[in-house]
């Protein structure tokens, strides 16, 4: 019987079992390279599981690269070779040589390095243990913890680090450092109010034109910004201005590059070795096979290692449907089905199970985000309830509506008028983000701005008015950079985003109004904090299509409070009288108390305008309360208090409303307490009606805007 190669005692049988069986979640410390002193001998020691190679050395910049001057040694029978080499230091270049079974040469980048050569190399690189950075964002981690992330503000700002500025030169390629976009991202995210940073292309990739999504350095922040440490100091630095930290993640495939992961020993091994399963054929990369525990664990230790090592708030998992489907991207013939029979791998299916339930249990405020584009049930149930697990799914379904419906002209907009009411029927099914990503303004798709119909500052309204529509919405949010200010161009991952731009009235403006209305929700739970609650939304009027007009109600979770004598809570004001005619009072200290109360327990409603046609004397229905705080319009933050009684007089089946002057592609934003329970919440509302007294002057408005709508359109044809 042959002796078992017990090794340097690095690797331990305990290492090989939790490995083999898919559970070792810190296999990160053990396979690499790590600093090591052996017998007084400070070096590197270098682990790589290879098990259909014949032979395996270290090569690198220290040893002339020369094959057999570090070979390695197997250890027990897990496919796990070891060696140390004196000497060595952080900052060198390395690579596994490899021999395969075939008698092939093969050298490969180290699946679980930690830092990675500059490209174009292709090397690793060694660097010192990042678990040893003196993190200062104990308070920020604290806090975390201890809240719900489905109850909390969650507005994301996607950013491509090495195309949101530029440097000078100074820097390599002239891309910003760890350290200098640190600074400048922090303070614009901040002054700008968005919550989080959604970060594209971190982990090490060959490749500026894929933009992250085909990763060589699963472990190792790109170098194309700095190093480990530097990193490190971004999320630290982002965490101190009180900003959370999302990484887009890739385990759904991977490139063929020669150095990386495809073929690894000389045969399959992260991938499946059925072409059928185990590549995509239109995007010419492989896929990793979920059903090799060994590769499950690489995958889940790796996404365990962002959240430990780095301290980043989130993952954004990429592609997620690729994963699910055994026949995406194929035609019949091109995939195999699973044992039942049908088109979903069941082992991609258990890996999410499995990595999402020990990301659950954490219990630290940390989230999981699926990029998934179908509707595939339960996304975001747990595993327990017989979902995936994720925390969130990006609304794919909600951003195609949205962007073909404001893509049209404002005199069609009627007819495609259910195209922004439809994701209502299905938003409480999963925990959704609305997404404007960075997927829209690519590929001849044009930009934000570029996709509104008009010329000048009405694509600037048209915008906004969307924008205002989206943040009211049900669900978290997500914009890409450049879509607040109004970027003109197509985004390029090889070139900033235009910056002057702020230097022009409109853009500036376009800024300014996201400012205010991303600090404004923030600001006001009832925008978030019911965001999958049935109590959270409610259409004021739906169906007002042949205006293009959309009005709904958002509350706070529990937001209907019983007081302590027993009588339903609400603001009081007795300085204001109801008016026929609805006219607004201004403030002079003796409005609404309950307006202004700490923590706004107000509720929200909102109106929006989706055509030039100005509407003078809007009508819009209301719970029963005392008056309407106006708090946002078309042009930003109303900064001198403005309230509208609230009056009684039946509109869109509600017993009490405001009258408004809603301008052209005007919107406004009320704050108001409730005094009873409104009878028709969450309940499919009537179209908007006045009196019937005003039955006939409203007939000859609304033929009067249609004219005016149709007379604009053929003097702008």
């Amino acid at each position: 019987m042959t002796e078992v190669n017990r090794g340097m005692g690095v690797i331990t049988e305990t290492d090989c079992y939790l490995f083999g069986q898919g559970t070792h979640y810190e296999i990160y410390k053990k396979l690499g390279a790590h600093p090591m002193t052996l017998d007084g001998v400070s070096g590197y020691y270098f682990a790589v599981w290879a098990p259909h190679a014949t032979a395996v050395s270290v090569v690198g910049d220290f040893n002339d690269w020369k094959t057999e001057a570090n070979p390695c040694v197997a250890v027990f029978e897990g496919g796990i070779w070891e060696c140390f080499i004196p000497g060595l230091h952080a900052g060198m270049l390395y690579k596994f040589a490899l021999r395969s079974a075939a008698g092939e040469l093969l050298f490969k980048a180290d699946p679980y390095a930690r830092s990675a050569e500059f490209r174009p190399g292709t090397a690793s690189k060694l660097a010192d243990e990042p678990w040893e950075y003196a993190w200062k964002d104990d308070a920020w981690m604290r806090k975390r913890a201890k809240q719900d992330p489905r109850k909390e503000a969650l507005s994301i700002y996607e950013c491509h680090l090495g195309s949101w500025k530029r440097g000078d030169g100074n820097e390599r390629d002239g891309f910003l450092s760890y350290e200098t976009l640190a600074r400048e991202l922090s303070a614009y995210v901040k002054e700008m109010g968005y919550t989080h940073v959604e970060l594209m292309g971190i982990a090490e990739y060959p490749f500026d034109g894929s933009w992250g999504y085909q990763v060589t350095g699963y472990y190792a922040p790109t170098s194309r910004y700095g190093d480990p440490k530097g990193f490190q100091f971004f999320v630290d630095s982002m965490h101190e201005a009180g900003i959370g930290v999302i990484l887009d993640w890739v385990p759904a495939h991977f490139p063929r590059d020669a150095f990386g992961l495809a073929d690894f020993d000389g045969q399959a091994l992260y991938e499946y070795a059925d072409t059928r399963k185990g590549e995509h054929p239109d995007w010419g990369t492989k896929i990793f096979n979920y059903g090799k525990t060994e590769v499950e664990n690489f995958l889940i230790a790796n996404a365990l290692y962002w959240y430990e090592i780095y301290h980043i708030d989130g993952l954004r998992v990429d592609a997620v449907a690729s994963m699910l489907y055994l026949d995406y991207g194929r035609r019949d013939g091109e995939w195999l089905p699973n044992r039942f029979g049908g088109n979903g791998n069941l082992e991609a299916i258990e890996f999410f199970k499995h990595l999402n339930s020990i990301i659950r249990k954490r219990e630290d405020g940390s989230i999981i985000i699926a990029e998934e584009s179908t509707a595939w049930p339960n996304i975001t149930k747990s595993p327990e309830e017989g979902g995936l697990g994720f925390h969130f799914k990006w609304n794919m379904g909600w951003m195609h509506d949205f962007l073909a419906y404001m893509k049209e002209d404002p005199l069609y907009r009627s007819y495609h008028h259910n195209q922004m009411t439809f994701g209502m029927s299905y938003a409480y099914s999963e925990k959704f983000i609305l997404v404007l990503s960075h997927d829209e303004v690519v590929h001849l798709k044009r930009s934000m701005i570029e996709k509104m119909p008009g010329i000048g500052e009405e694509r600037f309204q048209n915008l906004k008015a969307g924008y205002f529509f989206m943040l009211g919405h049900a669900g978290k949010k997500l914009l890409f950079m450049g879509q607040d200010f109004g970027q003109y161009s197509e985004w390029s991952e090889a070139r900033s985003i235009d910056w002057y731009l702020l230097e022009e009235k409109e853009n500036r403006s376009l800024h300014n109004f996201m400012r205010d209305l991303l600090h404004l929700y923030r600001e006001y739970p009832a925008f978030y904090e019911a965001d999958y609650e049935y109590e959270g939304f409610s259409w004021v009027n739906a169906d007002d299509s042949s205006r293009s007009i959309y009005s709904f109600i958002r509350n706070r979770k529990n937001h209907y409070v019983i007081g302590k004598s027993g009588e339903k809570a609400a603001g009081k004001n007795n300085a204001l009288k109801e008016t026929e005619t609805g006219e607004i009072s201004e403030s002079k200290g003796t409005g609404s108390k309950g307006l202004n109360r700490k923590g706004h327990e107000e509720s929200l409603l909102f109106v929006v305008n989706m055509t030039p046609v100005e509407r003078a004397d809007y009508w819009v229905g209301m719970p029963k309360s005392k008056e309407a705080k106006l708090l946002f319009t078309e042009e930003g933050m109303v900064t001198k208090e403005k309230y509208f009684p609230v009056l009684k007089g039946e509109c869109d089946g509600r017993d009490y409303h405001i009258a408004y002057p809603l301008k052209g592609y005007g919107i406004a934003l009320f704050s108001f307490i409730e005094e009873e329970e409104d009878r028709v919440a969450n309940a499919k509302p009537c179209p908007n009606k006045k009196s019937e007294l005003k039955k006939g002057e409203n007939e000859k408005k609304e033929k009067k805007g249609q004219g005016e709508l149709a007379a604009k359109k053929h003097r702008t044809a």
